[in-house]
């Protein structure tokens, strides 16, 4: 069991907002505070910060990784799904001309 002691000088749990989430990623990812600042800056865990910058990251990468020159923001599964549709479509032809190959060398066969 916790003592008093113990339970006061936890924080309490605050919620931040996407913006909150957003304007504390950026002011470290640009080092204007430390994640230990920001923490104290916005009243929670640095544990919440650490996790808030994870997940901003992969966030980030994962839209960078989507996008194609050229082209329209595509969402990963959109771009997994037309990479996926040109290699059947590489495979398929690749198999068409195996075909071909495979009849004319036996065609050949009968014909010597």
């Amino acid at each position: 069991m916790m003592s008093d002691s113990t339970v006061s000088r936890r924080k309490s749990r605050r919620r931040l907002s996407p913006r909150e989430k957003y304007e504390m990623w950026i002011s470290i990812v640009t080092g204007q505070v430390t994640q230990r600042e920001a923490a104290d800056r916005y009243g929670v865990d640095r544990s919440t910060v650490v996790h808030t910058c994870r997940v901003a990251k992969r966030g980030a990468v994962d839209a960078v990784a989507a996008a194609v020159p050229g082209r329209p923001g595509q969402s990963a599964e959109v771009a997994a799904l037309a990479a996926a549709r040109e290699e059947v479509e590489r495979l398929r032809a690749t198999v068409a001309e195996q075909a071909v190959a495979l009849h004319l060398q036996e065609g050949k066969a009968r014909w010597d």
